[in-house]
């Protein structure tokens, strides 16, 4: 009878072109984790990245060396990435949920999404305190079932097998959920601003849209996969897809780098302190919301930047990028919001609809319903209505 480390010595090594691409995308997902783990601070939402992209990298590891054979020097380890896959959705979902509200999705919110892999950790239990040669026979099961199997405890229980002969399953419905939630969520943000072309353009729209693409583009494959091959057979393909996926990742973040920004090398802005070349958006936000001013029908960018003391191109900039649109919109949102608490106020009850409008900074009736059907997508009238029917 072969011993434990016969069927280790039988288990082959192979290192070709697939190999080498499946080693760049594990090296370059763990490079980009740890690069936003430690910009993350406080961010919470690329925190939530740094984590998707930590996940990846844990399970297309285990993918990589079982598919080399590297695996039989860490066989302990087998298998031990499958509840991360099960993370993958939930956190890619947080991530477009952050982007798209400028929020982190709160725990009273998020505590569900984590009951399957939680669940299914704890159904492994068993399994991830096996001894080697279940792990052992587990992987020959998967890669080399012509090279037998090693001799297991017959006191062994496999009852945890109920829930991982399902796993594939569990990995399409999970993966399947978050694509619908996270396309409705990009569905959301297109009809909020489906009047505002500029703001369907902008980075954070096109990267969510994009990312929820992604995630329904590896659903198909996984399916796919799962469809044509027996066990984990095909999962070096899945595993090329993800590198693509990283490398794409790193193009689009160094190209929204500062590094390539005008403001950052041209000689005309080195003149420039360093003081008066950056500005946050929370600061923005102060000024604007403490002094009221975009209840002033005269406020533009450029008196916007003169009150400020900082460069127009930078406000402009600060504003498209943590808003997610231009100074225009950022301003009319809030007269806007403004507007809507007026309308419904008995102490405005007095002024029409109109003057509403121009208190709150529109130089015109038509200027107001404008604006305020691209942003709501009702009329000021029909809007009053609603929440007033009786008026």
């Amino acid at each position: 009878m072969d011993t434990l480390q016969d069927f280790i010595a039988q288990i082959p090594v192979r290192h070709n072109i697939t190999s080498t691409i499946m080693l760049l995308g594990v090296a370059q997902n763990l490079f980009l984790s740890i690069v936003l783990f430690v910009k993350s601070k406080n961010n919470r939402l690329l925190l939530y990245f740094a984590f998707l992209l930590l996940f990846g990298t844990l399970v297309f590891l285990d993918t990589y060396l079982c598919y080399t054979g590297l695996i039989k020097h860490l066989l302990e380890w087998n298998d031990s990435s499958e509840v991360f896959v099960l993370l993958i959705g939930p956190f890619l979902y947080f991530t477009i949920y952050a982007f798209l509200k400028r929020k982190p999705i709160s725990i009273r919110m998020a505590w569900w999404h984590l009951i399957l892999p939680l669940g299914y950790l704890l159904s492994q239990i068993p399994f991830y305190t096996a001894p080697v040669s279940v792990k052992l026979n587990a992987y020959l099961g998967a890669y080399f079932n012509n090279l037998g199997t090693a001799s297991v405890p017959d006191t062994f229980n496999y009852s945890y097998h109920h829930i991982k002969d399902i796993f594939d399953w569990l990995i399409l419905c999970s993966l399947l959920l978050y694509t619908l939630l996270s396309l409705k969520l990009v569905k959301e943000e297109r009809y909020r601003n489906n009047t505002d072309k500029a703001n369907l353009k902008s980075a954070k729209y096109i990267f969510t849209r994009n990312s929820a693409i992604i995630l329904l583009t590896f659903f198909i494959l996984l399916f796919t996969v799962f469809y044509i091959y027996d066990d984990d057979g095909g999962d070096h393909f899945i595993a090329i897809f993800q590198t693509l996926v990283s490398f794409a990742t790193t193009y689009i973040i160094i190209s929204k780098s500062k590094f390539f920004e005008k403001s950052w090398v041209a000689d005309k802005y080195e003149t420039l302190s360093n003081t008066a070349d950056e500005i946050t958006f929370k600061e923005i936000e102060t000024f604007v919301d403490n002094n009221l001013y975009y209840t002033n029908s005269h406020a533009s960018l450029k008196h916007l930047a003169t009150q400020l003391g900082i460069h127009p191109n930078q406000i402009s900039k600060t504003i498209n990028s943590d808003f997610g649109s231009n100074y225009n919109h950022y301003i009319n949102n809030k007269r806007i919001e403004l507007a809507k608490e007026r309308l419904v106020d008995p102490q405005f009850s007095h002024l029409t609809i109109e003057a509403i409008g121009e208190s709150v900074g529109f130089k015109s009736k038509s200027a107001f319903y404008n604006a305020f059907k691209k942003i709501s997508g009702i009329s000021p009238f029909k809007f009053t209505k609603s929440i007033s029917p009786k008026l």
